[in-house]
Formats: C-alpha cells, structure tokens, sequence
C-alpha cells in the first residue's frame, strides 16, 4: 500500500512516489500472534449466545485493498484464527459487484485506493439498500480526524490506523459480527417473548408455500389472539398484559415443541410459533395432510392457551381464540393466507372467545361487506343518517310510563334502516363503539335538558354499553361529562350486555362500575337468561334492573313457560331488582304478562321506539297519568 497520507476528500484516484517505505497493515514483527493468545481471539472461544459457533466460523469476511501483501497477510492470519472464509480484491472497481455477489459479514476497507477511493464505496453502499447495513472496518494510516469523521459519519461501524494491532483487528472483527448477529436477532424476534417475529413468520411462510406448490402439500396456520388483553392492560397495567403474553408464550412453546417429530411432521417440517405485535400469535404448519390431526392439535392449542394468572392480588383466567385459514384452498400468496387467517381469529373473538374457527369464502363475503359498511357508517355521521330513538318501558299493571331505553339507528340511502343489535355489533367490528356510546350520551344529555327546561317530569334513560367494546375508564369518563353537562345520575341507567361470565369482568371493571353506581347511576343487565347473562352475575354486581330476554315469551300458552317465567320473576323481586319482560310484541303476550303480574315489559305491544320530540309528547306530557297501555 502506498504510504500517502489519506486526503479528506473524495479524490482518492492521485497517487505520489514516496522514499519511505509502505506502511503494512501489522506491526513489524507483530505478523504473528503467540497460539494461546490466537486461540483466545478466535471465533471459537466468543460468547456469541445468539448463534452457533459453526455460524460465526463460516462468516464471509471480506477486504478491499490496493496492496497485495496487506491481503496476504490479514488472510494468513484469519485463516490461522479460525475464519475460514475470506474474499479481497485489489481492484476497488470490483468492490461493489463482490458485495452484492458474495454478502460478506464485515467489509475490511482501506481508504486510499486509485479508481475509486474508500468513501466512495461507503457513499454507493449507503445508496445501496442490499448493501447499507453491511458492517464496514476501515483500516487507514491516516492521521486526519477530518477523514475519519468523513468514514464514520458515511457508514463505517469501525475504525482501526495502520499499523494494525493483529490482535486489535481480532478483537473488532468477533465484536463487530457478534453485534451484527445480535442486531439481527432483534430483528427478527420478538423482543418480549424471544419467538420469531412476524418478519420470520412472512419468510417462512413464503418458503413453506413453494414447497407445497411445487409438492403438492396441504398445511395451515394458525393465529392466536389473547381475549380482553387490553382490558388486562388498562386494568392493571401494560407490565402485567405483558406477563400473560410471556407465560402465554411458554405455553405454546411446548405445545408447539410436543410436535416436533410428531404426528405434524413430516418430510423434516415441523410446526413453528411466531409472535406479532399485540395480542397475536401464528402458529404454521407446514403439512397437514390429516384433517384429525389438524383438528386435535387445534383442540390442544385452545386448551393449553387458557390457564389462571394471579398479579398483584387479582386472580384472571386468560383465555384465547384462534383463527385457522389452510393451504392452498384459503390462500396460494402469504397475503392471502395471512388475511384469511386474521378475518378467522376475528370470527372466533365474536362468536363468543375461548373457540377457534375455520376460514370460509362465506366468512371472507361477510369481512368484507362489514369493512364496506363500516365506512358508510362513518360517514353517516357528517350525513345525519344517524338517529336516537326512546323505546318506552312500561308498568304493565297501570300503563304508566316507568323509563325508556335509547336505541339507535341509522336510515340508509337505499331506505333500509340498521338499529339496535344489528348497528352496534357493525359498530363493535369497525372500532366504532365508543364513539357511537358517547353520541348516544350526548344525544341523550341534549335531550333530558330540553325536557326538564320545558317542565316535563324524567324518567331513567337506560343506554347500551358493553365492557368488551368499552373500557371501565373510558365509560367512566363518559358518564363523568355526562353529568357535567348537567345529567343526574338517577337518570341514567347503564344497559350492560355481552357478559359472557364473571370470569372475564376484570377487578377494575366490577370496581368501576360499583363507583358509578355509588354515585347515582342506575346498573342495568341486559338479555338476562340468553347464555351470555346467567345468574351468577346477578350475585357478583348491585344491579339495579334486569332486562329478561324475548325468548322467556316463546311457548306462552304451555305450562312450563308460564312457571319458569313467574319463577324468574319471583328470584328477582325477592332480590330487589326491578324485572322488565321485553319482547311484547303481540296483545297475547301482554295478557300473559299482566295474568302473571309481571311488573314491567318492553315491546311493540306496548309502545314503539320514537324520536325525543314525539317521545316527549306521547309519554311525558301524560306521566304518571293512568292508561292503558301503549296508549297515546
């Protein structure tokens, strides 16, 4: 190499004649390191926890100098220290062509080179995004800080003076593939968790689908959401949320591993588990020829993922759901399969948790039906489609108005109306729900004050709310601006529905919603007696009220209606809740309810739902006022 100093510019091409003579890239003398000092630089001996020995070994390792013997020597000496694959040019010309052909480890570059100068192949690499993140050792005898500052600034990960301290060079060259390994690790990991990453899932997917392309094999994945884990979160922290996905993780793990070299595998393939971000989980399994055992392991999977978890003196039951999409007849693309598997786990979360479900083209129809009606349902809002209807409750013995539930709904273009369930499972599917809960509260706030300003007396106004579309805080904090804006809590009486068991109400959600009651606002249970509102959480909330289910009505003319019904209503009573029979949508019903002495009942028969204006003219200007029912 010549002995010209480095210039701080890109005209590295010059050259010089100089009497000195050329600076190597070791010491003299130092060409040769003692073995046991060689045997505790190489590759061998590095605490690389990351990957093998054999990986670090085989790494490429490569060098781009204009001096023959600076390449002679630095090969003779890694090659000694156990590296065993080194490539080098004498031509910089080449460099860049090498790079992208071989993918070195570590590039060893010198500077000061005719043709094309050192920075200049920083400057192409940086430009290069195959190219940008390859380590880079420059190895110059420069003494200008200028050029130094140049390398480092354009990319250069080291910097080492010539003459180099061979066990310098060592030293950086197992430090510098050791960092590269580990910042590949974190790029294809989870950090939480330790499991690939979904960047990992993507490739690997990729290559398991060209092999059942070109073989013909048949496989799935497997995604794996946690129920409720943001509740989780915003109950008792992100640290805890973060807990359960780590235990969570451990049990899939041995799930997974229970089927390596199992029934699952087959050809050398085995199952794989990912982690996403978030909630998720894939699980992908390269063939599945067998539908059973598909099945059965999809069966151990939603087992293992459900297990007690104990924090801070709270006791939860995680469960999970799953969302299966199978290969090739649900997806030939990792975006298709991906996509199919997500809206699967997305019908699995809605039909109740804790289950798992195969994607259908009748599913993929609905998804996307659903994500269309979500944005007209968006803009329906700016386009004043959307309307708060006042169901009236009724006292069945005397006609009088006793309360009211606000429903709501949306008048399309076309003339079709969407209102109740129907409009907020489309708002729950589309992140609208809280958004659409707090309108209602507005709407209804707007409302009561515009009654009470014109003297007419109020009745409790129940509003549908559900914890697994709304947060404890969040509800909390409605209702808090509900009141500020002038709304007693005696008005107003909170309609929860979708419980799905005591299990999955949180500590902070059954605090919250016993402060709320504490304060004034009335509890209400919804759909009482569907399956998704039993008993028991009668005994673990103060409800106020108790909404029965339109199915306590089917069959009325047989005996056993007639005794389960006045049982229901008989517990109820004896445990001080007000008890209304909805679903009175026909005079026979009516004549049931009022021969059992049935206190309260919500239907057609008994009044339709009507806007705030004609709400208040039918049912408040006559409050308190004997009729018969539902009439004007």
């Amino acid at each position: 190499m010549s002995t010209k100093p480095d210039p701080a510019s890109h005209d590295l091409a010059s050259s010089g004649t100089h009497d000195t003579p050329p600076i190597t890239v070791f010491s003299p003398g130092d060409e040769k390191l003692a073995e046991e000092v060689l045997q505790k630089l190489a590759p061998q001996s590095g605490a690389w926890s990351r990957r093998s020995t054999s990986a670090m070994e085989q790494a490429v390792i490569m060098m781009v100098d204009d001096e023959s013997l600076n390449i002679e020597m630095t090969e003779a000496f890694l090659t000694e220290a156990g590296y065993q694959n080194f490539v080098h040019t004498t031509d910089s010309r080449r460099a860049l062509p090498m790079m992208r052909e071989r993918q070195p480890s570590v590039l060893l570059l010198d500077l000061s080179m005719p043709h094309i100068g050192g920075l200049e192949i920083l400057d192409a690499m940086r430009q290069d995004p195959d190219l940008r993140h390859l380590p880079v050792i420059v190895l110059t005898s420069t003494t200008d800080p200028a050029v130094k500052l140049q390398a480092l600034s354009q990319g250069a990960m080291d910097f080492l003076s010539k003459p180099v301290d061979p066990s310098e060079l060592a030293l950086r060259i197992r430090n510098t593939l050791g960092a590269t390994a580990y910042r590949d690790f974190l790029a294809h990991h989870d950090a939480l968790t330790g499991l690939p990453n979904q960047l990992r899932y993507r490739s690997a997917l990729a290559e398991v689908l060209q092999v059942a392309r070109t073989a013909g094999h048949r496989g799935a994945v497997l995604h794996v959401g946690v129920d409720r884990l943001g509740a989780i979160n915003d109950a008792l922290g992100r640290g805890v949320g973060d807990q359960v996905l780590q235990r969570l993780a451990k049990r899939l793990a041995q799930c997974v591993e229970t089927e390596v070299g199992g029934d699952l595998s087959t050809g050398g393939q085995s199952p794989m588990l990912f982690r996403f971000e978030g909630d998720a989980f894939a699980v992908l399994v390269p063939q599945a020829e067998e539908t059973d055992l598909l099945a059965a392991f999809i069966s151990k999977l939603v087992e293992e993922s459900g297990f007690a978890f104990s924090r801070g003196g709270q006791d939860l039951f995680i469960t999970c759901s799953v969302g299966i999409a199978a290969f090739p007849q649900d997806g030939r693309t990792p975006e298709e399969v991906v996509t199919n598997a997500n809206v699967a786990l997305s019908q699995a979360k809605e039909s109740g948790r804790n289950t798992f479900e195969f994607f259908s083209s009748k599913m993929n129809e609905l998804a996307r039906s659903r994500l269309t009606a979500g944005a007209d349902l968006r803009r329906a809002f700016g386009r004043n489609e959307i309307e708060l209807l006042y169901w009236p409750v009724v006292e069945l013995a005397t006609g009088k108005l006793a309360g009211a539930e606000a429903v709501i709904q949306w008048k399309q273009p076309s003339g079709r109306v969407v209102a109740s369930q129907e409009l907020l499972a489309l708002a729950a599917t589309n992140d609208m729900f809280a958004g659409m809960s707090e309108w209602a509260l507005e709407q209804v706030v707007g409302h009561v004050r515009r009654w009470s300003a014109a003297g007419l007396p109020l009745v409790p106004i129940s509003v549908n709310l559900s914890l697994a579309h709304v947060r404890a805080r969040e509800l909390a904090e409605m209702l808090r601006k509900a009141t500020r804006s002038g709304l007693e809590p005696k008005h107003l009486a909170i309609q929860l529905q979708q419980f799905r068991g005591v299990m999955e109400l949180l500590p902070a959600d059954r605090k919250a919603l016993e402060q709320l009651r504490t304060v004034g606002f009335r509890l209400a249970l919804d759909a009482f007696g569907s399956g998704s509102a039993g008993p028991l959480i009668l005994r673990e909330l103060p409800f106020d009220e108790v909404k029965l289910d339109p199915r306590f009505l089917d069959g009325i003319t047989e005996v056993a209606t007639a005794n389960l019904l006045r049982g229901v209503l008989r517990m109820l009573e004896r445990m001080g809740l007000r008890a209304i029979v909805c679903g009175v949508d026909h005079p026979l019903k009516l004549a049931f309810l009022q021969k059992l002495q049935a206190p309260y009942g919500q239907g057609p028969a008994l009044g339709d739902a009507l806007s705030g204006m004609d709400f208040a003219v039918k049912w408040l200007t006559r409050h308190g006022k004997p009729g018969a029912p539902g009439a004007p």
